[in-house]
């Protein structure tokens, strides 16, 4: 069903797509009406309960939306900085309980306190000026400190467009094999977490027959305390931008669809004005240059699902379906967006192209590690002396980072958890002995992925980060495969009535459910989840005992 669903919604091309119209149906209210949805459906010939489906599965698309004008920040950097109760506090005076929701997370885990209203996100001291705010007066707009140790391959200033994209001009003068070539060469691999070759991806899209392919870009970061996509959309956005153009010309794709997640409007507004850029100066369009390549750009705001953070999730959505993880095979290079073959990758690891193109791909193999080569941008949340976006050489020893780039911590914290709410769990203790790269953290029982940092503070509860992580994964579960959909809720369950009755957790059914999210689900949000858990459970032993039965 989900096949014929895609070919329907992918009459129109991509010009005009059913989950856009529905968030443009949603802007008035913050929920599509029921006329608005009929209409869209008799447009796109697409069931109603499949319209309906979709609506009620996005945070900023559901009915419960109706109404919202302000929303306070849940991620868990908020959270374990315990700055939002104070700030819904202070919000209350000037929003009803009606009116305030609340949006994970806002990419501004470097001062915390934030929330969005009008459009617009805020954060540390914008509070006080909530007034102006409410009136439409904008007020400063984030800063904070971005630093490298090694290698500016994304940090470093690219100048003028026209100057910057003499880079992608010269490839349009070099055949896509050698292109690729210099790809494989240089070991790029994907900075979303699993860390999968890039090349692999753009060559099986390319040896895919279809008059149309994409090139997708997975903008929908959605890890809590992860900023550093944030960071090169609003930063450094045309490294990403040439990025798929590259990877447009190597596949032979001819659109590049950016979807970027909803919470992070500044990155919408920056991306639409840079394609505008690019169109006024002939750089994308038909015939580039005067060459035989189209490409074109197409920018989509996300509506608040991590879950489209999962690249055939992403797909999904963008056809206006209801979120949910298709099973591969087929893979997206072959069967992906409207079934034409896609290749999907996230904003660092497109970012990347530009330099390596630049520079060829032995010299970004000469940066970092040789199974982890080139940089990665981290994350630091406010628990640092100095939080911020820094670009390391892969294989930088992460005490570097911690103590010597983020000028350590401001209060006694006992744990990081680093790539996000699926990452794992590392003590204070371990950061002597890993090394910013995927293989340090995969044998040291933990994951890289985003690289971003959440500390969790002395006084702060284990038993409760855990039953936040378990209701997080509840909540943005696509529901598609049990093991995720019950077990996180299973979870959080047993977590919230250890620490309020008079019960403990029996340690073999704990491990039991751990097992079958890890072997059962579809995707890493169920399949990760254990991670973390297992981290705590081994390290913080003494810690969770009271509230486990051996």
């Amino acid at each position: 069903m989900s096949k014929n669903l895609s070919d329907l919604s992918g009459r129109k091309g991509i010009s005009k797509n059913l989950f856009e119209e529905l968030g443009i149906a949603a802007e008035a209210t913050g929920t599509p009406s029921l006329d608005a949805m009929e209409n869209l459906r008799d447009e796109f010939l697409i069931g109603k309960a499949n319209v309906y489906g979709s609506v009620s599965f996005y945070d900023f698309l559901k009915p419960e939306n109706k109404g919202k004008k302000v929303y306070v920040c849940n991620g868990s950097a908020c959270m374990t900085a315990g700055t939002q109760k104070k700030l819904k506090e202070k919000l209350s005076n000037y929003f009803s309980a009606e009116e305030t929701g609340e949006m994970c997370c806002l990419g501004r885990c470097h001062e915390n306190n934030a929330f969005h209203v009008n459009g617009k996100n805020y954060s540390g001291n914008d509070i006080n000026e909530i007034e102006n705010i409410k009136k439409g007066i904008s007020t400063t707009p984030d800063q904070y400190l971005v630093g490298c140790k090694g290698t500016p391959v994304l940090t470093g200033e690219y100048g003028s467009v026209n100057d910057f994209y003499k880079i992608f001009i010269d490839c349009l003068g070099k055949s896509p094999e050698m292109l690729l070539a210099e790809l494989k060469e240089s070991g790029l691999r994907g900075r979303g977490g699993a860390g999968f070759s890039m090349a692999f991806k753009l060559d099986s899209c390319r040896n895919a027959i279809s008059d149309t392919k994409f090139i997708v870009c997975n903008a929908d970061e959605g890890d809590p305390g992860a900023y550093s996509d944030r960071y090169i959309m609003e930063h450094r956005p045309h490294a990403m931008l040439m990025g798929m153009m590259i990877a447009g010309y190597i596949t032979g794709a001819t659109y590049g669809v950016v979807y970027i997640r909803g919470e992070y409007p500044e990155s919408v507004d920056i991306v639409n004005d840079c394609v505008k850029t690019l169109r006024n100066e002939k750089l994308i369009g038909s015939a580039i240059n005067g060459s035989d390549f189209s490409f074109d750009f197409k920018v989509i705001k996300a509506q608040g699902a991590y879950i489209c953070g999962e690249e055939t999730a992403l797909l999904s959505s963008i056809e206006g379906q209801r979120p949910e993880v298709r099973v591969r095979p087929p893979y997206p290079t072959q069967q992906g967006l409207f079934n034409m073959p896609t290749v999907v990758n996230n904003v660092e690891t497109l970012a990347n192209l530009p330099f390596i193109m630049q520079q060829g791909g032995k010299a970004f193999a000469a940066i970092g590690t040789k199974k982890s080569t080139g940089t990665k941008l981290i994350s630091l949340d406010g628990y640092f002396k100095r939080p911020g976006i820094y670009e390391v050489d892969m294989g930088t020893p992460l005490s570097v980072v911690i103590h010597e780039l983020g000028g350590g911590f401001r209060k006694p914290v006992k744990a990081m958890h680093i790539g996000g709410p699926l990452g794992g769990l590392v003590p204070v203790h371990k950061i002597e002995s890993l090394t910013v790269d995927f293989d340090s953290f995969a044998k040291e029982g933990f994951l890289l992925g985003h690289a971003s940092v959440v500390c969790i503070p002395e006084e702060y509860p284990l038993i409760k980060y855990l039953e936040h992580l378990f209701r997080f994964t509840a909540h943005e579960s696509c529901g598609k495969c049990f093991p995720c959909r019950l077990g996180s809720t299973r979870g959080y369950e047993m977590l919230e009535k250890a620490q309020g009755e008079n019960y403990k957790i029996d340690i073999s059914l704990m491990n039991d459910l751990l097992e079958t999210l890890e072997t059962g689900s579809l995707c890493a949000l169920g399949g990760g989840l254990p991670l973390p858990v297992k981290n705590a459970l081994q390290y913080f032993e003494k810690e969770l005992s009271p509230y486990f039965n051996k």
